[in-house]
């Protein structure tokens, strides 16, 4: 071989070497790797980086993500310069603390009022600070569901507020829907309320507790339409009966794409909200909530279900297409009869003779999962309301 020859051969493995090096194919390989450890859901996690000729840009609210991404990328000998943020991001200062302050407060998927309704945050829920834009804040709930949130739904906090505004007292507002008062007045009204609404408590005044909002705002609300937020819960119990009672208490309450409370759910939003009534808090979504519980055999048709179990319904995996899960609703027994919001909360049958029967639903029909409190947060032995740590 002359020495021309060799030399164009050397170049050519060092410019091989090289586009290995700066390979965008070769990023998008690592980065989802990455990916599939540590945000297999983005809708929980946030792993989100990208590569613009040699600098690799974004962000990430895992620390462990954006380290493993440097350690491959190094192994790999990628050539690049490292833009990438871990948040919170710094401007927030020390207030990376949040907790819900009107009684529903809506989450986006992006920041702006129009952007599609994801989830909802009710009055006392406490939430992680991301990042913000303009007046919107992108938070994480209990349930490590992300989105955007307008800078009026929340009340910021610092480690020190937020520790001690969940080591303090509360009650929890049971009543369906009502209010909170100046004073014992029905027209003095500081905010209307919703079950679930989580207050800290002062003390009491006769019939009403003295509440504080976590904004500072002062209030009455009636002890008949509340309770001491830790008697409620270790009063829960989330057996057959006590979930069937709790769905009714929601029956006509209307369909809202996004909706988690009594002002309107969706499919998800209503078992998530029933199971919450009874102490325990299931994942946001549908395709989120089957991968939960131990899946119950119905190949003999519905004897072996239990009140409380949850029916799946979409589009079933075929042609290399994976199962698509779009809908959830609850059994509750009788007639073969399932709860779930569909337009609106209502109760269908799976039984062809009754009048109720839902042909629909039974042609898209997946599975069924049981839930125990084994498998989701159960706020019995949780400290999401009441621990200084964590969230």
């Amino acid at each position: 071989m002359n020495l021309r020859r060799l030399i164009a051969l050397i170049g050519i493995v060092l410019l091989a070497s090289c586009a290995e090096r700066t390979n965008p194919d070769v990023f998008t390989e690592i980065l989802d790797s990455v990916k599939s450890v540590y945000a297999p859901d983005k809708r929980v996690a946030l792993v989100d980086f990208s590569l613009e000729g040699n600098v690799v840009k974004g962000e990430t609210n895992i620390p462990e993500a954006k380290e493993l991404l440097v350690k491959l990328l190094n192994e790999r000998g990628f050539q690049y310069t490292d833009s990438m943020k871990v948040l919170p991001e710094e401007s927030l200062g020390e207030k990376i603390y949040a907790v819900a302050k009107n009684s529903v407060s809506n989450i986006r998927t992006d920041a702006r009022h129009g952007a599609e309704l994801s989830t909802q945050a009710t009055l006392g829920t406490p939430l992680k600070v991301w990042k913000r834009k303009s007046g919107w804040y992108y938070i994480q709930m209990p349930d490590q569901y992300l989105g955007w949130v307008d800078a009026g739904g929340i009340q910021l906090m610092d480690s020190a507020r937020f520790a001690e505004w969940k080591q303090n007292a509360k009650i929890i507002y049971t009543a369906l829907q009502g209010f909170a008062y100046r004073q014992e007045d029905p027209n003095t009204t500081v905010s209307d309320l919703v079950f679930g609404n989580i207050l800290e408590v002062e003390g009491s005044n006769g019939n009403y507790y003295q509440v504080k909002f976590p904004d500072g705002r002062k209030a009455l609300v009636k002890k008949s339409e509340a309770n001491l937020y830790d008697e409620w819960v270790a009063g829960r119990e989330p057996n057959e009966q006590n979930l069937i009672n709790a769905s009714l208490k929601m029956m006509g309450l209307p369909y809202l794409w996004g909706g988690t409370s009594f002002k309107g759910v969706d499919c998800s939003g209503f078992t998530k909200t029933v199971y919450f009534m009874n102490g325990l808090i299931l994942p946001r979504d549908a395709s989120q909530q089957v991968h939960v519980g131990i899946e119950i055999d119905t190949s003999g048709n519905w004897k072996n279900l239990k009140p409380g179990d949850l029916l799946f319904f979409g589009v079933p995996a075929k042609d290399g297409k994976p199962e698509r899960v779009v809908h959830v609703g609850m059994w509750i027994g009788g007639n073969n009869e399932f709860i779930h919001s569909s337009s609106n909360v209502r109760i269908s049958s799976m039984n062809q003779d009754a009048p109720n029967f839902d042909e629909y639903e039974l042609n898209r029909f997946l599975r069924v999962k049981r839930i125990s409190p084994e498998d989701v947060i159960d706020l019995r032995k949780s400290a999401v309301f009441t621990a200084a740590t964590g969230q």
